[in-house]
């Protein structure tokens, strides 16, 4: 005879299984209909909690892991803040784990699972086309956080807390096209890339396309083999040498905010002036967007509430009162000094 679990139980009552669960738990904010049924249908099956079991679990370990990939990006920093506080307030461990930017965050975390009887993982930034199989052998409750999997992964096997990238990217590039830019570059993330990168260079072609505009591929500006693409550096390196080597446009559309800093900082030392002969858009809306000179057009991430999104599913995935979820925020397009209308 199968052993019957709470997930059968809410399938045989319709509820969720945070509604099982609450019931057991005798929580108050429960409709006592609800409950007298489920605690009936508890005692028709045979379902016994497995309190003792769960209480060994959080015993063996109270450590969560943040694996951080893209380390150089300032925008991960303030969710890392979110998510340290909203740790340590329910008495948890926390460990974070930086990831190069070259490297697979996923295997990366299997290791670190066995070495420390993880009970929770996030996953900040991060590839798409991880397999299945290898998400599968992923014991440990886990929540992708501003980014997600391929579709062809099932939705149950994790959660996830993101923007939509696409639908952002183009956004921001759709509002330089109207202000009258038609030679719009892309500081872009690598080629191969299969992350955000890939989706807001669809998001930029989209937009594009939508305005009538040719897609030209040497105004997308990846970077050199082994830099960061979401550094200052790389956004100083690529955008001076697209310049030097007499590269046509009139606006720069960079891949995040920390390396439109740096395409500014390569303008400025040109001899260039921003708007005036060039226009520079950001993207991720951190703190220095506002204070640098001249203020960053960029689009902002909702990084504290995704932040205390994605711990609030990965508590609710670790007490077993929740299942996989999925939760899309929308982002804002900040209007900076950086950007100026065309005549």
């Amino acid at each position: 005879m199968e052993t019957v679990t709470i997930k059968d139980i809410a399938r045989k009552c319709k509820v969720g299984v945070s509604t099982v669960s609450r019931a057991i738990n005798n929580h108050p904010d429960i409709n006592p209909e609800t409950k007298k049924k489920i605690m009936d249908t508890i005692a028709e099956c045979n379902y016994i909690p497995n309190n003792s079991a769960r209480n060994l679990k959080r015993n063996e370990s109270k450590t969560i892991a943040v694996m951080i990939k893209g380390i150089a990006n300032p925008f991960f920093h303030g969710i890392v803040k979110v998510l340290e506080s909203s740790i340590e307030k329910k008495k948890y461990g926390f460990h974070l784990q930086h990831v190069e930017e070259e490297g697979d965050e996923v295997k990366a975390a299997l290791e670190l699972e066995k070495e420390k009887k993880l009970c929770g993982i996030i996953f900040l930034g991060g590839a798409l086309g991880h397999s299945e199989e290898t998400i599968r052998q992923l014991r440990t409750p886990f929540v992708m956080c501003t980014t997600s999997l391929n579709e062809e992964i099932p939705k149950e096997l994790y959660s996830s807390v993101k923007i939509n990238d696409v639908q952002e990217a183009y956004r921001m590039v759709s509002y330089l096209c109207s202000l009258g830019h038609k030679k719009i570059a892309m500081v872009a993330a690598r080629e191969d890339d299969q992350a955000v990168g890939k989706m807001r260079l669809q998001g930029y072609r989209n937009a594009l396309a939508d305005y009538g505009i040719p897609f030209n591929r040497d105004l997308i500006l990846y970077p050199v083999k082994g830099e960061d693409p979401y550094s200052m550096k790389n956004g100083y390196d690529t955008v001076r040498k697209f310049i030097e080597c007499g590269g046509q446009a009139t606006a720069f559309f960079v891949i995040s905010d920390n390396a439109a800093f740096g395409a500014c900082k390569a303008l400025w030392d040109m001899g260039k002036k921003i708007p005036d002969d060039y226009s520079v858009a950001g993207f991720d809306g951190i703190d220095m967007a506002k204070y640098y000179c001249p203020s960053l057009t960029t689009i902002k991430q909702p990084f504290e509430e995704m932040g205390k999104e994605a711990i609030d599913i990965l508590f609710d995935l670790i007490e077993e009162s929740g299942e996989n979820r999925h939760k899309i925020f929308e982002a804002e397009l900040v209007e900076g000094q950086s950007v100026r209308a065309l005549v």
